[in-house]
C-alpha cells in the first residue's frame, strides 16, 4: 500500500471511529420509556463492531469509555465522570467493551458471515451481562449489603431481555444494509 493510500485509510478510520463513538453517545441519550426504561447504548455498540469491525469498533468503544471517564456526558442521561464508571450499573458500560472483544474474537475465529456476526451479538451481550451483574452484586453489597443472584438479575437483566434481543436483530440489519452498501 502505498504512503498516501495508507494515510487516508488511518484517516477513514479515524472518521468511521469518531462517528461511532458519535452514535454511541446519542444511543446513549435516547431513552425508551417502559415500565423499566431502557436506552439504546447496546445498540450503538453492536452497531459499532458490526459495521467497524472488532479491531476498529473496539478502539471505539474504548475511546467512548474514555470519554465518558474524564467526564464527557456521553452515558445515558447525559452522565459522566469516574462515578458513572465506578457506581453500581458501570460495570455494564464498562462490559460494553468486553462485548467487543468477544465479537471481535469470534470474527478472528469464524468470519463476517451474517450468522457469525448474530452469534457474536448474542455473546457480546451476554458477556456484558456476566460482567455487569457481578460489578452490581460487588457495588450494591459494598454500600447496601448483599444481593442475591436472582435479585441482582431481576433488576438489572431480565428486564432488559426482549429489549436487548430487538436491538440486536435492528442493529444486524442496519449492519449488513450499510456494510452492502458502502465500504467501510
Amino acid at each position: 500500500m502505498s504512503k498516501s493510500k495508507l494515510k487516508n485509510s488511518k484517516i477513514s478510520d479515524m472518521v468511521y471511529i469518531a462517528i461511532s463513538v458519535a452514535l454511541m453517545a446519542i444511543c446513549a441519550w435516547i431513552s425508551i420509556p417502559a415500565p423499566v426504561p431502557f436506552t439504546l447504548q447496546t445498540f450503538g455498540v453492536f452497531v459499532t463492531v458490526g459495521i467497524l469491525g472488532g479491531k476498529r469498533g473496539s478502539l471505539a468503544i474504548l475511546i467512548y469509555l474514555l470519554l465518558g471517564l474524564i467526564g464527557v456526558p456521553v452515558f445515558s442521561g447525559f452522565g459522566g465522570g469516574i462515578q458513572a464508571l465506578l457506581g453500581a450499573t458501570g460495570g455494564y458500560i464498562i462490559g460494553f467493551l468486553l462485548s467487543a472483544l468477544a465479537m471481535w474474537g469470534m470474527e478472528k475465529l469464524l468470519g463476517r458471515k451474517t450468522w457469525v456476526l448474530a452469534l457474536s451479538m448474542v455473546l457480546g451481550l451476554l458477556v456484558c451481562y456476566v460482567f455487569g451483574t457481578i460489578w452490581f452484586m460487588v457495588v450494591y453489597a459494598r454500600n447496601s449489603g448483599a444481593v442475591g443472584v436472582m435479585t441482582a438479575l431481576g433488576l438489572c437483566v431480565f428486564p432488559f431481555i426482549i429489549p436487548d434481543i430487538i436491538k440486536i436483530a435492528l442493529a444486524l440489519v442496519l449492519t449488513k444494509t450499510i456494510t452492502h452498501a458502502v465500504k467501510i
